[in-house]
């Protein structure tokens, strides 16, 4: 399985602490939906969330601050 650099992730969201938070919640739901029996053994969530980041599949929005 190809690894996405982070090059390629930038491209999609620009700050590497928001690429970071968005990739651990993807993973998590991932693991939850029953992650091991939808790919091969050895693949981790966290790079298939990385890879569904870098091709654009998952979309995030940034909340509004409270006043």
């Amino acid at each position: 399985m190809k690894r996405p650099t982070i090059d390629e992730l930038q491209k999609q969201v620009s700050n590497k602490y928001a690429l970071a938070v968005i990739a651990a919640r993807r993973a998590r739901m991932l693991t939850e939906e029953g992650f091991a029996t939808q790919y091969p053994k050895g693949t981790k969530p966290v790079t298939v969330a990385l890879m569904e980041i870098a091709n654009g599949q998952v979309k995030y929005e940034w909340g509004k601050k409270k006043a």
